[in-house]
């Protein structure tokens, strides 16, 4: 199995959606503690859908390239949907099979931004 498949290369040199929006409706720092992956989403949020998504962090190929598809798929989408996702959403964007020591790294941006919209419709914003 070849977890360094050029598509995680290319996502993880050139990530989608790198940067930190001004004025998001929210932002969350989340980190792997088991890898020391760290990733930070900022998100907007127009009636329910993701508007603009970014994401600024530091890890390996796999949680890197996992932000950025997640971010291309993220933006545009209705909430409910990004809360529906999982594992097997992200080894699709990613188009590899994850060994258990990897399912975290991928999984990581997939639970910022669940966690994110989880506390928005807390606070009533989505």
């Amino acid at each position: 199995m070849d977890l360094y498949r050029q598509l995680i290369l290319d996502h993880y040199k050139h990530p989608h959606h790198f940067g930190e929006l001004k004025n998001p409706d929210i932002k969350k720092t989340f980190f792997n503690s088991a890898c020391g992956d760290k990733i930070t989403i900022t998100l907007r949020v127009k009636g329910r859908k993701i508007d603009r998504i970014q994401f600024t962090g530091e890890g390996c190929a796999i949680s890197m390239a996992s932000a950025s598809l997640l971010a291309d798929e993220a933006e545009g989408k209705e909430t409910g949907k990004i809360l529906e996702m999982d594992l097997k959403t992200v080894t699709d964007l990613l188009q590899t099979d994850l060994t258990p020591s990897r399912v975290k790294c991928a999984l990581l941006p997939l639970e910022a931004v669940q966690q994110s919209i989880l506390e928005l419709k807390k606070s009533k914003m989505v």
